[in-house]
Parts: C-alpha cells; structure tokens; sequence
C-alpha cells in the first residue's frame, strides 16, 4: 500500500500520537447504549501472498487454497479485489465456501464506479456490483466506499446521492481522501454530519503522510480502521499500543463493533503486526481473539525465509520505542 509513504527520515519527525476524539464521536457511542462486549473483527488488504507460504501458510500451500488457510488465522478481509474487478455471484459464492461462518468480506467498490465514473450515471455498474457481492450471503461484511481522491468537498451532493441510491439493508463505510475535506472545518463538519444522517460509517486512515486522516470521528457506533505500517519499524508498536488504548476506551462508553485491517507497505510483515494487535486487545480489553499461528521454522540447511518477530520481541521494541519517544518530548 502506497498511501501516505514516506521516506525513513521523514518518518522519525512524524508526531503519531492519535488526536482525542472529537466531541460528536463520544455523542455518538454515547446514543449506542451498548453494554457488552464489542464484536471485533482484525484482517488484512489480501489472502493472495505467495511469501506467507512458510509464514501462516503451510509450506507447499497452492494458490487455490490460500483464502482457506488466511480464514484459520483472521475473521475479516479488507476486500481490494473488488475494487480492480467487478464481482460475480460465482466468484464471491466460490470465496464464501472455503471461509467459516463468522467470517467477513469487506469488498471495496470498483474503480469503474468511484473512480472512472465518480459515482455519477452509475446505477447499472452499482447493480451489477451488489449482485456480485450478493454470493457472500451471510458472510458479507460492510462495503467500503472510496470516493476518488480527486472529489473534493464541492461533490458532496453527488457522494450523498450516490449513498442514498444504495438499498438501506447494507452497511457502508466511507473514507475521504481529498485534502480540503480536513483543511477545512465547514467542509469536514458538513461531510460528517451528512454520513451520520445517512447512518455511514466513516473509516479513519491511519498513515504516517497523511495525518489528516485520523480524525477520530465516528458517526455510527461502529470503527473501520485502515492501519500502514512501516515494516515493523519501533513506532508501528507504539502505534497500535496506542490504538488499543482508544477502543478500550470505546468499549466504555458502548462502541459496538470494529473493523481494524492492518496493512504494510511492503504486506510481508502484516501477520506479525496483526498478531501483536491481537495479543494486546487480549491483554488490555479483557477479548479472547484467536491470534495467527506461524508455521514452526525448522533448522534446513540453507533456510533463508525471513523469520517473524516472536511477541516478546515484540514487546521489547515497543517498549523501547515508547522510553525515545518520552525523551524526544
């Protein structure tokens, strides 16, 4: 993923501390009234990875039978298929059948519609789409609307057009990527307020160059959180240390559901971030996650895979992350 890349000495100069949030995403969770556990879904952008084999994939895994092997280690997918290729029924039917039931497609639309087309005259794409989608059955997650990133705030009406065409029964999730939705206050407080009247969600991108995508406001009791990484770089731990933190304490004031997809910029590292997210939900927010499994390294003459940081190793780098970050403040 290329979204808010930066350079490695750009990147020391990043403040990733997240922002409070915002006083309507505490109104917000306030109105849930939920009083149980959330329900928490933790995935990545791609089941496809030919270098998980030997990683979570047992060695000799076949491409065919990656998407079953990547369901036994999460409960969710940020579905970026979708968004190159249109759907079909006979496609999605197929991915369902090799997942188990409480897991979750979050197919994101396709460029024709948001990219292409930008979202205008598009009813007969928009219908194709949701009959594509429509083979997850009971497996279908949220949606995940990605307006181009060249539709500023002055397209409003055409965004909410679009999400007021859609069928009231799926769920949608709307990320912003157009600088001026952020810059200005009007416009962001207009934006919002229209995804809480339509009852969207609004996804927060959390990436190390745009920082203005971790806005911190929720308008449905719900979170969809699109984590980059650096290659397990220190402050990708510190980071989500910080994101357990925020859902513990959204779980005390009634968020009902989240959606965290943890993505790299290289996703070879996205199962061992995934795996130190999971352990500290367990740890902190009282959850019973599975956590990914990795397949036992053997001593073969000649091993050169890439070995993934144990947990305590883990742990040790974000707590000496945490002892620089005290000293740089």
């Amino acid at each position: 993923m290329e979204f808010g890349r930066i350079t490695s000495e750009e990147l020391e100069q990043v403040d990733f501390k997240l922002p409070p949030d915002r006083k309507e995403t505490t109104q917000v969770l306030a109105s849930s009234g939920n009083k149980n556990k959330p329900e928490i879904f933790v995935g990545c952008a791609k089941w496809g990875r030919k270098d998980w084999v030997g990683k979570i994939y047992p060695k000799g895994t076949k491409e065919a039978d990656f998407l079953s092997h990547y369901a036994r280690h999460f409960n969710c997918i940020e579905l970026n298929a979708t968004f190159y290729r249109m759907p079909t029924v006979a496609q999605t039917s197929g991915w369902k059948s090799k997942v188990g039931d409480n897991f979750q497609f979050c197919p994101k639309f396709t460029d024709q519609i948001t990219h292409i087309k930008r979202l205008k005259d598009v009813k007969e794409l928009t219908d194709r789409f949701l009959e594509g989608i429509s083979g997850f059955k009971e497996s279908l997650g949220p949606i995940f609307l990605m307006p181009h990133p060249g539709m500023a705030p002055k397209t409003q009406d055409t965004i909410e057009a679009f999400i007021q065409s859609l069928p009231k029964d799926i769920k949608l999730f709307v990320e912003f990527r157009h600088p001026q939705w952020f810059e200005d206050e009007h416009a962001f407080q207009s934006a919002f307020h229209m995804l809480q009247q339509n009852k969207a969600g609004a996804v927060i991108t959390d990436a190390s160059g745009r920082r203005d995508c971790v806005h911190m406001r929720l308008t449905t009791p719900e979170a969809f959180i699109r984590f980059v990484g650096n290659g397990l770089h220190p402050t990708d731990y510190t980071r989500v240390d910080d994101w357990v933190q925020r859902i513990k304490q959204w779980m005390a004031q009634g968020i009902e559901r989240v959606y965290f997809f943890m993505h790299q910029h290289e996703e070879l590292h996205s199962p061992e971030l995934s795996k130190y997210l999971i352990q500290q939900l367990n740890k902190h927010c009282g959850l019973a996650i599975p956590e990914p499994e990795f397949v036992p390294k053997t001593n073969e003459l000649f091993e050169v895979e890439e070995k993934p940081k144990p947990a305590k190793k883990a742990a040790k780098v974000a707590k000496a992350a945490k002892k620089v970050a005290k000293k740089k403040s």
